[in-house]
């Protein structure tokens, strides 16, 4: 796969077709991200254990028999404290406010905690259509999923309530059909086989923004960030990509190294892996960390993740 579709088939002109944008949105490490990879079949989102990884509103894609469903990733909502955190939440608000739909996500084992009933209050003002998702059901009692269905529900006004599991995937097909059948009449927006619009080094970059995570837990604090600084197609049909990590210390800088490189190595013999999978062919991948001090208040970094930038 290059860094459009693989191919440019489109349903037939004059097809009976609906196509519309679901919007994801919940507090951070919900499930979001897991939910959305089920739903598309492929990894087009990072899923990681440590909160706030999503950073910009990433679209995966799944059809289901006549219907093209286009998901928008938001954010994790919650209680912002820095410039970054400010810019998260006001994209994870836009994308359900410009959603045909959008899916409220709760994490069935927290229950209604502070974050959720934050957002179910919120949702007062969002005008669109709404569903209640509760994941994780399968660590979760009936009789606790039955109580919080129906205190969400008292909270907020839901089309439907989905009980799911997004890590095992238990109830992601219902949802996914029902979804499908009630978009709204309309041509398909992308290739059939398309399963995001993310550009293929973006996702490369959030891969191995995921593994960086993975590798540091709570060694490096979130002002990091990975950009794909080259995308090369070699003769043989592989490819050679160059990314950059960009920290704001030099201390942070050598923890992402490592000794002797050793973290660094282990960082991008991950990534590497994955962007395989997805790009379909052997890949060559080279990492650099670099120190750009402040880099969390340049409103070009912002741009490039698909962020808007706060003025304040």
């Amino acid at each position: 796969m290059t860094e459009t579709s693989k191919t440019d088939r489109l349903p037939p002109a004059g097809a009976n077709t609906k196509c519309g944008f679901v919007a994801l949105i919940g507090a951070p490490n919900a499930g979001k991200s897991t939910l959305l990879n089920a739903l598309v079949g492929s990894k087009v989102t990072i899923v990681s254990h440590k909160v706030q990884t999503t950073r910009a509103l990433i679209r995966g894609i799944a059809v289901t028999e006549e219907s093209q469903i286009i998901f928008v990733d938001t954010p994790g909502i919650f209680a912002p404290k820095r410039r970054l955190d400010r810019a998260m939440v006001t994209t994870a608000w836009s994308g359900a406010h410009e959603a045909d739909l959008v899916g409220v996500m709760i994490d069935a084992r927290k229950g209604i905690d502070e974050e959720a009933e934050t957002l179910l209050e919120r949702l007062a003002d969002v005008k669109t259509r709404k569903i209640l998702i509760l994941n994780k059901i399968d660590v979760v009692p009936r009789d606790n999923l039955l109580a919080l269905t129906k205190t969400a529900n008292d909270k907020a006004t839901f089309e439907a309530t989905f009980m799911i599991s997004a890590l095992t995937g238990d109830g992601v097909a219902d949802l996914r059909t029902w979804l499908g059948e009630r978009m709204p009449l309309s041509p398909w927006l992308y290739p059939a086989d398309q399963m995001s619009d993310a550009p293929m080094r973006q996702l490369a970059a959030e891969i191995t923004r995921e593994k960086l995570f993975e590798r540091l837990h709570q060694e490096l604090p979130y002002h990091s960030t990975v950009e794909t600084e080259s995308w090369k197609e070699l003769r043989n049909g592989e490819i050679r990509i160059e990314q950059t990590i960009y920290v704001e210390r030099e201390s942070q800088r050598k923890i992402v190294i490592g000794k002797g490189g050793q973290t660094l190595r282990s960082i991008g013999e991950g990534a590497r892996r994955e962007i395989t999978e997805i790009a379909e062919t052997k890949v060559h991948l080279f990492l650099f960390v670099k120190v750009r001090e402040g880099w969390g208040d340049d409103p070009e970094r912002y741009r490039a993740m698909g962020l808007e930038f706060p003025k304040e």
